[in-house]
């Protein structure tokens, strides 16, 4: 008897700009230096996307290109693509819209999530339900954010951390038990205080005065986040792991936003697993926002093998968090 219909992933692509901005570039730029950036975050350096008329979909247009050659398939065989990002081409149309143009998607539909640094996950958890419900074959979730667009290069508590990247996966319908098999979201709105845009939405729309007041940029307190993000994703992540019945030994892989080191750590001392089984590539890219996840499973694919049990965990603005567990399926 055939088990019941999950969404597996079936390929992974990935995409980070050439320009690289290291801590020490950033030494130049604003008061501060690379011991400080690398003992409180664990940074090097990020990747900036650079060149007039680039924006977000240009991260993942070449992410869902690899997608498609590694899995042998043609755009036009994609049904939906949902972009899990927090800066968009433009407030309409979509970026997952756009994208689809620029590949040739020409029977996909589309929306984009926003969702901060949980996005992908928010987006994956959507994305394997539309396959779950029997209506799409083939659905492509994509993590993707131009960071530099919104980052205030004169403010050092921000500059340091974030970069532009992008990754994605394909979603197929399985029977054997792979795939997205539980996922714990969480938002609580509240946190909006402490992580945000100030302007450029409808309660402050953009204009001479928000521009001028440097409103256009993320806002951070990074004290009250940090400690946020620490029990967030940690508790998430241990609720997960109990609700499925699972040890430690059980986990393959803890696959974590990339915000800060020390958040990750926390996160898998409280899930009681060794560094080993950490993903952590937040040294090359920084904090790629939706973009962290997926780059992970990029970067580590070929360790990867069939039956692996991975967890998700991630932890965004305003505030959202959530932890995903994932039965890797090729």
């Amino acid at each position: 008897m055939s088990q019941k219909l999950t969404a597996a992933i079936t390929a992974v692509g990935g995409y980070v700009p050439e320009d690289r901005l290291t801590n020490t570039d950033l030494e130049k730029i604003v008061d501060t230096n690379d011991e400080w950036i690398r003992t409180r975050t664990g940074i090097e350096e990020r990747r900036i996307l650079k060149g007039e008329g680039k924006a977000t979909s240009d991260l993942c247009v070449p992410v869902v290109q690899e997608i498609c050659k590694k899995r042998g398939i043609s755009p036009e065989e994609i049904d939906c693509l949902i972009v899990a990002t927090v800066t968009p081409d433009m407030l309409f149309p979509s970026t997952a819209n756009i994208t689809c143009d620029k590949v040739g998607a020409k029977n996909a539909w589309g929306f984009d999530m926003s969702a901060a640094c949980s996005g992908f996950l928010y987006a994956l958890t959507s994305g394997a339900m539309y396959i779950e419900s029997g209506r799409f074959k083939k659905v492509i979730v994509v993590g993707a954010d131009k960071m530099s667009s919104i980052v205030d290069y004169s403010d050092r508590t921000t500059c340091i951390i974030f970069g532009d990247g992008a990754g994605g996966v394909l979603l197929e319908p399985n029977y054997q038990g792979y795939g997205i098999l539980d996922s714990i979201l969480k938002s609580d709105g509240s946190g909006r205080t402490h992580l945000h845009m100030k302007a450029g939405g409808s309660l402050r729309p953009s204009s001479f005065e928000t521009v001028a007041a440097k409103e256009h940029y993320i806002y951070q307190e990074g004290q009250a986040v940090f400690k946020f993000a620490v029990k967030g994703m940690a508790d998430v992540s241990a609720e997960l792991m109990e609700r499925n019945r699972l040890s430690a030994d059980d986990i393959a892989w803890l696959v974590p936003h990339q915000a800060n080191k020390r958040i990750i750590d926390a996160t898998a001392h409280r899930m009681g697993l060794s560094g080993e089984k950490v993903m952590v590539n937040i040294q090359r890219y920084g904090n790629t926002t939706a973009g962290t996840i997926p780059l992970c499973l990029w970067d580590w694919e070929n360790k990867l093998n069939k039956g692996d049990n991975l967890v998700l965990a991630a932890f965004g603005g305003g505030f959202t968090w959530g932890a995903t567990l994932v039965k890797w399926g090729h």
